[in-house]
């Protein structure tokens, strides 16, 4: 997929909606060689998903061996819009909290005094910093099931229309 293909689904408003989400599912290959998919926090940076994981996390070793991954953004209506991206992981082990972590818990559902006592307990636990795991979109699909479907229902819909003007 050409870069400004990939642009022009991340930059359509729906897309946008779902980059300003929270919670996207990371999927990648795991050491055993079997897949792992994984809810988890991000951050979109207008051209970057920006997550953000323990230095000790098990998928990081994974992602040093294979870092082709596929991330999903989704809703829970009908009907789904579904944001399906696919990328490359790079990982910046940093010796802070970084800054997309906490933009991206910063719709939590919290009270002000929470979100002091969270940050505190974050702060103190990931004391030796984290790792975020940047990923540039290389291939990018919007579904809506209005303007766009899932590829192999397209497929239906078109040998349907073929068989009715046979």
């Amino acid at each position: 997929m050409r870069p400004n293909e990939i642009t022009e689904v991340l930059n359509r408003p729906i897309s946008q909606e779902l980059l300003a989400r929270d919670v996207t599912r990371l999927a990648y290959v795991a050491k055993d060689g079997t897949p792992r998919n994984v809810p988890i926090i991000f951050a979109w940076n207008g051209s970057e998903i920006v997550m953000c994981t323990p230095k000790n996390a098990p998928k990081l070793q994974a992602l040093s061996e294979n870092p082709m991954v596929a991330l999903t953004i989704d809703t829970e209506v009908h009907p789904p819009m579904i944001l399906l991206i696919r990328g490359r992981a790079e990982l910046d082990f940093v010796d802070d909290i970084p800054e997309e972590y906490l933009q991206a818990t910063s719709t939590y559902e919290m009270t002000p005094e929470q979100r002091v006592v969270w940050e505190a307990e974050v702060r103190s636990l990931y004391h030796d910093g984290m790792v975020r795991i940047v990923v540039t979109p290389t291939w990018a699909k919007l579904i809506d099931f209005e303007t766009t479907l899932p590829s192999a229902v397209e497929e239906l819909i078109r040998q349907r229309e073929e068989r009715q003007r046979a």
